[in-house]
């Protein structure tokens, strides 16, 4: 039997309305996460947290600056799963320069279930990644947010050659509750 993992990409602070880059439909988005998050959690799936940080030597950021309350994972998502790996990326591609490969490995994960914002940023970069290769990746299309609607669908669109795009009540049919 394979052993999913829920990628949580990016659901920080900044991207929300109070914060210093909000996106598109961030609340219904917010709200999807967290029913995939239950759906995870009820079926005993790791979630894994994926946090840009800026790196600190490029200088100070537009958003996601180190110790900065923007920078943080919406406290909603964390409530959920307070105790999931917390994996700090700096770049696109939660795999580059990252723990995400060691801690998959950790989980004997081998499809990944990906979700987060934004959609034509980190989310398609870490889908499409090289060390994503050897996993069975989705998006949860459902889950995902950018700057608006249009660039969503266009980044949807493109990467959808090459990564299964799926609602996230797909996604956790596979596997039944925990009793």
């Amino acid at each position: 039997m394979s052993q999913k993992a829920l990628l949580v990409i990016d659901l920080q602070n900044d991207y929300f309305a109070e914060g210093k880059f909000p996106l598109w439909n961030t609340e219904q988005t917010l709200s999807n996460i967290k029913a995939a998050i239950n759906n995870a959690n009820a079926r005993n799936i790791p979630v894994i947290h994926i946090q840009h940080i800026a790196d600190p030597a490029m200088g100070i950021a537009p958003f996601f600056n180190q110790g900065s309350h923007g920078a943080e994972i919406h406290h909603e998502i964390m409530a959920l799963a307070p105790n999931s790996a917390v994996v700090i990326k700096s770049f696109a591609d939660g795999f580059e320069k990252t723990t995400l490969e060691e801690t998959l490995q950790k989980f004997a994960v081998d499809e990944l279930l990906i979700c987060g914002m934004m959609t034509q940023n980190c989310v398609t970069h870490t889908a499409i990644s090289k060390a994503a290769e050897k996993y069975k990746v989705s998006i949860l299309m459902d889950c995902t947010t950018t700057v608006n609607e249009m660039i969503h669908n266009i980044a949807l669109h493109a990467v959808s050659t090459r990564v299964p795009l799926i609602l996230s009540e797909q996604a956790f049919k596979s596997r039944p509750l925990m009793e």
